[in-house]
């Protein structure tokens, strides 16, 4: 249970400076609930279930107006007009979210991308730093606060790029680690030289399938194949559905691409789809299963080999819009419990695969109109 006394809460309201307007779109929901959370509410005083919930607004940072999405909680109970309230943490979690956006909007890496780096080696702020060979605080202003030049965003970029320029940097400064630091960091580095090696090679074979899609159309939904944005998708369905086999796993991808396309006219990953026995089939089937946010298990059912997929590492949701989230949600949620053969029968009935013809690749403009789900 959270306790917070009155004078740790900053209420929403029209004279409030950090009142955000917000945007206003026909395509989305006006808010996301989140969860439901027990705590003393200072709306009406009662310790009871609120409602945590994400929506989108905007805020100007560094003179410029940006959308973001603002976490904010809800009482359900009062009558007030102002029934809404942002903790003072949650308020700094906010105004970082805020100035996240407009790195995304300039092209730089946000907060959480930066520590996700330097997770990504093992290494704690003030070392990941020391590695770089900058200030000792410098990296943690990146995480919390300060929005990094391009300069030293491009050497963060690097050195998750190619850890053999990690390795350089940490042997240039090898003086700020002692010993047995520097060769334990070192050694983490040089495990990830092999790692990303095949990984690599992974999406270099998945985007030479691609290589006739290079360009927008109707083909991939208007979109270049993402595949960073395509393993986050595969590894949020393999969390949130136990009994996910390949099979299954094709047709969601296929209704999240569609109905991201209906709602907000391109698709959500760029994934080409062809139509195929077993419903639509995106090109590169086979190869996009070994991305690294799922594990792949050989399961041999009757003389078949099934393969199962299951998570491998855990996907942050906030790597996803609003939009995004509400239509994995829907997805997620209308097939969760069906089988593949009963998802296949299904997709067999949408307009999109009885119009088009075996192997044909299937346009995202008959995906205009499908069977009850939208």
């Amino acid at each position: 249970m959270f306790h917070f006394i009155l004078q740790d809460f900053r209420y929403r309201h029209k004279d409030h400076m950090l009142k955000l307007e917000r945007k206003e779109s026909v395509n989305m929901n006006k808010d996301y609930l989140i969860s439901m959370v027990d705590m003393d509410c200072p709306c009406c005083n009662k310790t009871h279930k609120v409602e945590q919930r994400k929506r989108l607004t905007q805020s100007i940072v560094k003179g410029e107006t940006v959308d973001y999405e603002e976490i904010y909680f809800l009482c359900p109970l009062s009558d007030e007009e102002e029934n809404e309230f942002v903790p003072a943490g949650l308020m700094d979690e906010n105004l970082l979210r805020a100035r996240d956006s407009y790195r995304q909007k300039k092209g730089l890496l946000t907060s959480y991308e930066i520590a996700n780096i330097r997770n990504y080696y093992g290494l704690t702020q003030s070392d990941f730093s020391a590695m770089l060979g900058w200030g000792d605080v410098t990296v943690t202003r990146y995480e919390s606060k300060t929005i990094q030049d391009e300069t030293y965003n491009n050497i963060m970029r690097m050195v998750y790029d190619n850890p053999m320029f990690a390795i350089e940097r940490i042997d240039k400064h090898k003086e700020r680690f002692t010993s047995e630091k520097y060769a334990r960091i070192r050694k983490s580095i040089a495990n990830k030289v092999e790692e990303v090696g095949n990984l690599y090679l992974k999406k270099q074979e998945i985007s030479s399938l691609y290589v006739n899609y290079g360009e927008e159309s109707d083909l991939n939904g208007y979109k270049v194949l993402d595949i960073d944005k395509l393993e986050n998708v595969i590894g949020y369905f393999s969390q949130f559905i136990d009994t996910l086999y390949k099979v299954k796993l094709m047709k969601l991808l296929w209704y999240a691409d569609t109905i991201f396309f209906g709602r907000h006219g391109k698709s959500m990953t760029g994934l080409v789809y062809k139509h195929m026995p077993l419903g639509a089939l995106p090109i590169a089937y086979n190869e996009i299963i070994y991305l690294p946010t799922v594990k792949v298990e050989e399961k041999l059912i009757y003389d078949d080999i099934s393969y199962r997929i299951r998570p491998n590492k855990e996907v942050n949701i906030s790597g996803f819009s609003l939009e995004e989230l509400n239509v994995l949600e829907a997805v997620a949620t209308k097939f969760r419990n069906l089988k593949s053969k009963d998802i296949i029968d299904y997709m067999h009935k949408e307009k999109a695969y009885t119009a088009t013809i075996p192997n044909q690749v299937i346009p995202y403009s008959l995906a205009r109109q499908l069977n009850e789900l939208k």
